[in-house]
């Protein structure tokens, strides 16, 4: 890799790189507030919607590992030209998908040709800055990455309520075409060393029908009745028996398409668990928040935005000082805080109620800001802190790759876990509904007719039984970033990065 390169125009190379990173974490949650649409246009319920989040999470997440493979045999340059262009097509072939199959489809194509982009975008912007200056441009890519998710949301909501939901998917085409022709120009005359390496084909099939078969389980677990259905029983065991044979595969092979080796260390294993759980319980998170609001609290796609937006406000002020200031102080204390105010927000949401205010919700989002601020980069800096220099991509790598993952599960079993325990709540709410109940009997008097009123009985007691639910789950999560305080403190110092002055500290 040439490290002397410079391109002609360094500020429009980086708006290039940026604004495809933009646009592709953009597409990790802008459908979450036109879940409820989408779902309705094309006729399927709200459990099966969320395969538009899936789909993308799981193939964008098994194409990540293919990252180091493809940038040695096509260089970095031509692979982030063709994966952002390929990513434009997929996404025009989104908006114009007739059914839910065809939208599954193509979303899988749209994660798959993603999941280079992020790794590739981070390796060209540390070579295009001088060792000094490293440390801001991956700022500027963390900063990229914390309010493309927020602004998805809005963005999504925005124009479900004011178009239609295809538009969601064509807006990237013209930044896709936009993005990938600057860097084309700037990069060209970047000296590219290609080689033919050799591909880890057991690796690679393992992986893709571990993954795919375990995420099918957890997405269609709950339709099919778990493990009463064949279906389920049979792919829970092609993924267990392709996972076992992929790990043991991955540990004995000399050039693994995934590194399980860096699991030696110490600050990388302590790391990687960190910012995987974190990161599945901030991805819940985004995901339960909007869906909430639009089903218990009738908010529009809009308003849902406008509701979970608050959360990019500190992010946005913070991350360049956090990038600046952050080696100063001791990662772990920063990461600690990080995991206490994430915690405090998840059990302030467990108090939430069918009458909570717009304000409320908005400011639980604006001080779980804080939190995500100072999340990101002290963990990644931690977990990568005692590789080897040649081993710092692949380490960056498979720590995305599983950080996807996790987020892909949760999605899954957030939405199944908050309707599973809605339901069992609505039927507990239900025995104490009695003819002989003075509530039953005022609701009925108010109607002359006896089967509205109990329908609208029935509606309450639904949402109040989802509304419970939300709140054990939020319960939950609450504790689980608490316990990653305990994780984070095995992690010993120095954190410094090793890869040409990338951040430089002392603690």
């Amino acid at each position: 890799m040439n490290t002397h390169f410079r391109p002609p125009n360094l500020v429009l190379a980086t708006i290039g790189l940026s604004l495809a990173t933009f646009m592709q974490v953009l597409d990790t949650t802008i459908a979450n507030v036109s879940l409820p649409t989408i779902a309705g246009n094309l006729g399927v319920s709200s459990d099966q919607s969320t395969w538009v989040i899936t789909s993308f999470a799981v193939s964008n997440a098994i194409a990540l590992p293919l990252t180091g493979f493809l940038t040695r045999r096509f260089g970095e340059v031509k692979l982030f030209v063709w994966a952002t262009l390929l990513f434009s097509l997929a996404s025009f072939l989104c908006g114009i998908a007739q059914s839910m199959g065809m939208l599954i489809g193509f979303r899988t194509l749209q994660g798959a040709v993603a999941g280079p982009m992020y790794p590739i975008t981070q390796a060209l912007l540390i070579s295009i800055y001088p060792p000094a200056k490293r440390g801001m441009a991956l700022a500027l890519l963390a900063m990229v990455t914390v309010v493309a998710p927020i602004a998805g949301p809005i963005l999504g909501g925005w124009i479900t309520d004011n178009y239609s939901w295809p538009w969601i998917f064509f807006i990237n085409v013209p930044i896709g075409i936009f993005a990938s022709s600057v860097v084309a120009n700037q990069m060209r005359l970047r000296a590219v060393v290609t080689q033919r390496p050799k591909i880890d084909y057991v690796g690679l099939i393992t992986l893709v029908i571990g993954v795919g078969a375990l995420q099918v389980v957890l997405d269609k677990g709950s339709d099919e009745d778990w493990f009463n259905s064949n279906f389920i029983v049979i792919t829970s065991i092609i993924s267990a028996i392709a996972i076992v044979v992929f790990l043991i595969w991955e540990l004995t092979d000399k050039e693994p398409i995934v590194d399980l080796k860096l699991f030696r260390h110490r600050n990388f294993r302590m790391g990687t668990i960190s910012l995987v759980l974190a990161y599945a319980a901030f991805f819940a998170i985004g995901l339960l928040v909007p869906q909430w609001l639009q089903i218990n609290l009738g908010y529009t796609a809009t308003w849902a935005g406008f509701a979970t937006a608050p959360l990019g406000v500190l992010p946005v002020l913070l991350t360049f000082i956090v990038g600046k200031y952050a080696t100063r102080f001791d990662l772990r204390l920063l990461t600690s805080g990080a995991f206490l105010v994430m915690g405090m927000t998840c059990f302030m949401r467990s108090n939430f109620y069918i009458g909570v205010d717009f304000e409320h919700v908005a400011l639980v989002q604006l001080f779980q800001g804080l939190g995500v601020a100072l999340f990101f980069m002290p963990v990644t800096t931690i977990l990568l802190s005692d590789l080897q220099p040649h081993e710092i991509a692949s380490g960056g790598g498979l720590a995305t790759f599983l950080r996807t993952m996790g987020a892909s599960f949760a999605a899954s079993l957030t939405t199944f876990m908050w309707q599973r325990r809605g339901v069992l709540h609505h039927s507990q709410l239900a025995e104490q509904i009695t003819p002989y109940n003075p509530t039953v009997q005022q609701a009925v008097s108010q109607t002359s007719d006896t089967q509205t009123a109990v329908a609208v009985l029935n509606q309450s007691i639904t949402l109040q039984g989802l509304q419970i639910s939300f709140n054990e789950i939020f319960h939950v999560l609450g504790w689980i970033f608490l316990s990653l305080i305990v994780v984070i403190w095995m992690a010993r110092p120095p954190f410094a990065a090793k890869a040409g002055g990338a951040s430089s500290g002392g603690h």
